[in-house]
C-alpha cells in the first residue's frame, strides 16, 4: 500500500471548522465509514480492496493497496478544493516515512536533532538505558527546584516523540507525573532519557508488507512499584501480525493487594 501526502487549498473564505466540517460530510456521503477511535480516520472498502484516508487540518494523508481507489478520491476532493499534491508521503508532523518495495519504516531522526538542539544537548554522550533500574522518583521536596517552563517543555518534546518511540513510554510518563514542582533529581532523569535517544535517534518502527492480520495483545505490570502511593503500573501493548502497533502505559487507579490482583487489572484494561 503506498501512502501519498496531499495538502488542498480552500476555495471558499470559510473559517476552518467550517471547512472541515463540510469535508468530513462530503466523504461520509461519498461512502467513507468514520474511525470509531480516531474520528480524522475515514475507511472505504470495495470488494477486497481498502483506502485510508487521515485528514489533518489542511492536510490529508491517504493510501490504498488499489491506485484506481485513489485516483476517484483526488477527484472528489478536486471538485471541492483545490488541492496541490504533494507526492508520496515521506515527512509529516516530525515523523519521517520509508516506503520500501517490503514495506514501511518509521522514525522520528529529525525531530530527535531538532530536540537535542532545543535542549542545549546535542553534543552529549549517548548511553545505553533511559533509565536506571535503581532509581525510583518520588516528590523530592528537599531537593533543588528547576524551572518549571523549561521541564515542561522537555516533557511535552518526549511525550510527543512516543508516538514512535514506545519503548520510552514508561520512563516518560514516569517524569511527566512531577511537572507541578520539578526537582534536579526529576530534570536529571529527564536528561538521561534525551541521552539514550542519542544513541538510539535512526531507531524505529518497521512494518513489512507480507505480515498476517492476526491481532495479539499482551499485559504486564508491577506491584506497588510507584513510591508515592504504592500503586502498580499497567503495560498493555499489540501486535498486528509482528508489527507493534499500540502500547500503553498506565499507572492503575487503585491499589493492589498482591501481584495476582495487579496482573487482573493490567489484563482488564
Amino acid at each position: 500500500m503506498n501512502i501519498i501526502g496531499t495538502k488542498w487549498i480552500f476555495k471558499n473564505k470559510m473559517n476552518e471548522h467550517g471547512v472541515i466540517t463540510r469535508n468530513k460530510a462530503r466523504l461520509v456521503a461519498k461512502g467513507y465509514d468514520r474511525g470509531t477511535s480516531d474520528k480524522t480516520l475515514f475507511i472505504k472498502r470495495k470488494e477486497d480492496d481498502i483506502i485510508l484516508v487521515q485528514v489533518y487540518v489542511d492536510d490529508i494523508i491517504f493510501g490504498s493497496n488499489n491506485e484506481e481507489l485513489c485516483e476517484t478520491f483526488v477527484e472528489i476532493m478536486k471538485s471541492e478544493f483545490e488541492m496541490s499534491m504533494m507526492g508520496e508521503f515521506n515527512y509529516f508532523l516530525g515523523l519521517q516515512v520509508k516506503q520500501l518495495k517490503d514495506g514501511i519504516f518509521l522514525n522520528q531522526a529529525k525531530y530527535c536533532k531538532d530536540l537535542f538542539r532545543k535542549f542545549g544537548m546535542d553534543k552529549c554522550k549517548s548511553i545505553n538505558t533511559p533509565f536506571s533500574t535503581s532509581c525510583h522518583l518520588d516528590h523530592n521536596i528537599a531537593g533543588n527546584p528547576v524551572d518549571e517552563t523549561k521541564y515542561r517543555g522537555l516533557i511535552g518534546s518526549l511525550l510527543y516523540l512516543t508516538a514512535n518511540r514506545l519503548n520510552i513510554m514508561f520512563v516518560v510518563c514516569m517524569c511527566a507525573r512531577f511537572q507541578s514542582a520539578p526537582k534536579e533529581s526529576h530534570f536529571n532523569a529527564s536528561k538521561r532519557i534525551i541521552k539514550y535517544l542519542q544513541g538510539t535517534k535512526e531507531v524505529g518502527l518497521w512494518y513489512p508488507g507480507n505480515i498476517s492480520l492476526s491481532l495479539n495483545s499482551y499485559s504486564d505490570s508491577d506491584f506497588a512499584g510507584c513510591k508515592i502511593d504504592r500503586k502498580s503500573t499497567s503495560g498493555t501493548f499489540h501486535l498486528l501480525g509482528s508489527s507493534l502497533i499500540s502500547l500503553q502505559c498506565k499507572k492503575q487507579a487503585c491499589v493492589a493487594l498482591s501481584t495476582t490482583e495487579a496482573e487482573y487489572i493490567a489484563a482488564g484494561s
